[in-house]
């Protein structure tokens, strides 16, 4: 079972002589002032205390930044029609891409990270509609590298180049007092997911996962976890992760030997020529559902009702075909590129047309 974060907190405040009243995300976490040098930005997830933990694929790296971060209203909603123009604008470039965006869920502002040409920042939101960067010159802060990091080399592959180091880190997710990476790592069957406590030191744990893919009908071990989120199976701490075309796929995450390989049970197949985007988990009238964005196929609400007891697929679904889990497919939500929960009624999304401006909203969870 997961521990809980208040005892895990009061844990960490205890250990440190520090009160859990004055304690600051600083003093519980170990986080030091100082410059945080980006070579690039990704996946983002929260931690306690307003710990911002953020994914940098080029150096391996994840960082845990101290945002200080503190409720500014009790109204949360959001509606911000060129997020991407407001965002330039807020951190000083003609043009950014946004790499990821997250919610505080003890706050409800929300964060994104964006990169311009070499240039990096962690852009805060309001729901009032004010951007404002963190100073990242002198931020409290601390980071752990990433074991066995695929190297950071250009690669011919099927008539395009591609390089692995940039999906070292495919997306982060912090679970009872522990950090989850996915992505890619060096050597044979590169699919990895890594774990480091925190706060961090520089041991880690990990595993090499391997999937059976409906679409390609095949056991692969090659392409990594492309989003993913905590979830409880059956009393068991597990991850629920899509893959490209479109394996949705339960993992363990305890009782697995370090180094080892664990093979992923494929609970639904969701269609091919399509990558999952962003996932969320969310209750509704006592059930649990999938919120999952995808690059062809929509925003699909997908059931996890009798997931422990699903045996996985073993065959190959062709055609574009779909199996396993079932799901609805969410009209009202076209153009959805980033998601997150906002409460227990809510999401934040990030959406518009291709080729268009892309608008910050709040919506009802479907």
């Amino acid at each position: 079972m997961f521990r809980s974060l208040s005892l895990l907190t009061l844990g960490v405040c205890l250990a440190l002589g520090t009160s859990f009243r004055s304690a600051t995300a600083a003093e519980l976490f170990g986080l030091s002032p100082g410059a945080v040098e980006f070579k690039s930005v990704g996946p983002m997830a929260f931690g306690p205390s307003g710990v911002l933990f953020v994914g940098d694929p080029k150096a391996a790296k994840v960082y845990a930044i101290n945002t200080n971060d503190k409720k500014m209203s009790a109204e949360v909603t959001y509606e911000i029609e060129d997020f991407g123009t407001a965002c330039a604008k807020a951190s000083g470039a003609e043009e950014v891409t946004i790499a990821d965006l997250i919610v505080n869920p003890e706050t409800g502002n929300a964060f994104a990270s964006l990169s311009a040409g070499d240039e990096f920042a962690i852009i805060k939101v309001t729901p009032d509609g004010s951007l404002t960067p963190l100073e990242l010159k002198k931020i409290g802060h601390s980071s752990v590298t990433l074991p066995e990091p695929p190297e950071d080399k250009l690669v011919k592959r099927r008539r395009r180049s591609v390089n692995a180091r940039d999906s070292s880190i495919t997306d982060l997710a912090y679970m009872s007092g522990r950090v989850l990476v996915s992505g890619l790592a060096a050597g044979d069957s590169p699919s990895s997911v890594r774990e480091f406590d925190f706060p961090f030191n520089e041991k880690a744990n990990g595993f090499r996962v391997e999937i059976f893919h409906g679409a390609h009908g095949q056991n692969e071990d090659h392409a990594p976890i492309q989003t993913f989120v905590p979830f409880n199976i059956g009393g068991e701490p597990s991850l629920l992760a899509g893959y490209v075309c479109t394996p949705l796929v339960k993992i363990p995450v305890t009782g697995i030997e370090e180094g080892g390989k664990v093979k992923g049970t494929t609970v639904a197949e969701l269609g091919n020529r399509n990558r999952p985007l962003d996932m969320i988990v969310y209750q509704q009238d006592g059930a649990h559902y999938l919120l999952l964005a995808n690059s062809d196929r929509g925003v699909m609400k997908i059931t996890t009702e009798n997931i422990a007891e699903n045996q996985g697929l073993n065959e190959r679904v062709g055609r574009g075909e779909t199996a396993g889990q079932t799901y609805d497919t969410i009209d009202d939500l076209q153009g959805v590129v980033q998601l997150d929960k906002l409460d227990d009624g809510h999401a934040l999304v990030l959406m518009g047309q291709t080729g268009g401006p892309l608008a910050l909203r709040s919506v009802d969870l479907p």
